[in-house]
């Protein structure tokens, strides 16, 4: 008979000391003590009486139990230490926590911000060497971040962070995200072939608007009036900043209805691939030993079958790039000419350092989104992602290299900046006050 496992859920870990209890004595060995113990032996005496009796060489039986009374106590020690290494210390206050919880998903969230201010100019900047290719791009991060994504898991599974528990998740969730991701960028680029550029960032607002209403749905989640209020007036804030002075009304009448309609299924579809990432992490941290699965698996996964369907949606997305099928070949080779900045073409000043500072930007910022949606929800990680949008068009207005002219600022730039941080400030601040909690939820 083995000894009992030991458990050590987040919300046990954190609220309660954790208790390691010790397998009862076999049958044999309570009757190896003599007639003259009772049955049952309470543990206390037994301990008493397995002092006083003098030690021989030959095996004692109740030597037996007590080396699996020890073994089971090595092994919660180990239990405990491991939950520990996972952030959730035995017997720390639910307060402490919150307030643990809150700074990590603060620095996290900040982290974001900064990723996707940079990942927004680094693209832009990219794409003066490759103009041209601006597909080729698109394809190369995809299919790249598959093969550093897996170089990355296999590293960390060799130094026992990620272990054979969280690579046998089921598939079928991480097969939906990657159909998700790469619908969702289908008709992203579709839509984006015809929309004006000023459009976009204003229709992107409706992602908010999505994971809101998914999160509620499938996650059961509920929000005060105060988070919708303030989610609202980030999403206000951004299209103030981005529709002034740019003639976004005189571009949606020019376009239509289907192409904006199309970008907004666009949005919803990656609203609910973040939403399906959450519900990933909540089903493992209830089937896995300490309760959290590493984002890379999540992050390996889901862009090994992005690229799968990608490439089964090559040649439609090659024909919205306005790249004919048949000439796709001749297309990438001289695309990769341009990014190594290699060859006979010209044009292709910048490459390769712009395009490699951009993948590498973005993988990060992707790398720290999907830390943020794990330690917080999607909602979050979106007004944090929401938030680099007014950064970005500020940083246009410095002299950057390759870009020429400075942009200057829209007009309603500072009212849609203190609107989109109202909006923030607004949603942030019950979280100071109940998040202890809610991470509790969140993690039961």
């Amino acid at each position: 008979m083995a000894p009992s496992p030991v458990t050590c859920r987040p919300s046990a870990a954190r609220h309660r000391t954790l208790l390691l209890r010790a397998p009862a004595p076999f049958a044999a060995d309570r009757a190896a003590l003599g007639p003259a113990l009772p049955l049952p032996l309470r543990r206390s005496e037994a301990l008493v009486l397995a002092a006083t009796r003098p030690r021989g060489i030959a095996a004692d039986p109740w030597t037996s139990a007590r080396a699996w009374t020890r073994l089971s106590l090595d092994r919660g020690r180990r239990d405990a230490a491991s939950c520990a290494a996972a952030g959730q210390v035995a017997g720390s206050s639910s307060a402490g926590v919150g307030r643990s919880a809150g700074m990590e998903v603060v620095i996290a969230a900040a982290a974001v911000v900064a990723m996707g201010t940079g990942n927004r100019v680094l693209y832009k900047l990219a794409l003066v060497p490759l103009r041209e290719y601006p597909f080729f791009l698109a394809q190369f991060a995809t299919f790249g971040y598959v093969v550093v994504y897996f170089s990355i898991l296999y590293l960390r599974y060799q130094a026992g962070i990620v272990t054979n528990e969280m690579l046998s998740l089921p598939q079928k969730p991480f097969l939906a995200v990657g159909l998700l991701e790469a619908f969702g960028a289908a008709a992203g680029m579709a839509a984006g072939a015809v929309l004006s550029g000023a459009s976009i960032p204003i229709l992107s607002q409706t992602y908010l608007v999505w994971q809101l209403i998914l999160s509620a749905i499938f996650l059961k989640r509920r929000y005060r009036i105060n988070e919708i209020a303030g989610c609202f007036l980030v999403a206000i804030g951004v299209t103030i900043t981005v529709a002034s002075g740019s003639g976004t009304g005189a571009s949606f009448k020019s376009t239509g209805i289907l192409w904006p309609l199309l970008m907004i299924i666009s949005f919803f579809l990656q609203a609910a691939d973040t939403v399906l990432k959450e519900i990933i992490f909540r089903d493992a941290s209830k089937k896995l030993k300490c309760g959290s699965v590493d984002l890379f698996v999540v992050n390996s996964y889901g862009s090994a079958y992005q690229a799968l369907f990608m490439c089964l949606l090559l040649p439609l997305l090659s024909k919205l790039w306005g790249v004919p099928f048949h000439v796709l070949p001749t297309y990438i080779k001289d695309g990769a000419a341009c990014f190594l900045n290699m060859g006979s073409i010209s044009g292709c000043e910048g490459a390769p350092l712009l395009p490699l500072l951009f993948v590498l930007v973005n993988m990060g910022y992707n790398i720290s989104l999907l830390h943020l949606l794990k330690i917080s929800s999607a909602v979050i990680s979106s007004l944090a992602s929401t938030f680099s949008v007014p950064l970005s068009i500020y940083a246009f207005t410095l002299p950057l290299p390759y870009i020429g002219v400075a942009s200057s600022l829209p007009p309603g730039f500072v009212a849609g900046a203190a609107v989109l941080t109202a909006g923030l400030l607004l949603y942030s601040l019950p979280q100071a006050q109940h998040y202890g909690n809610s991470f509790h939820n969140k993690n039961d």
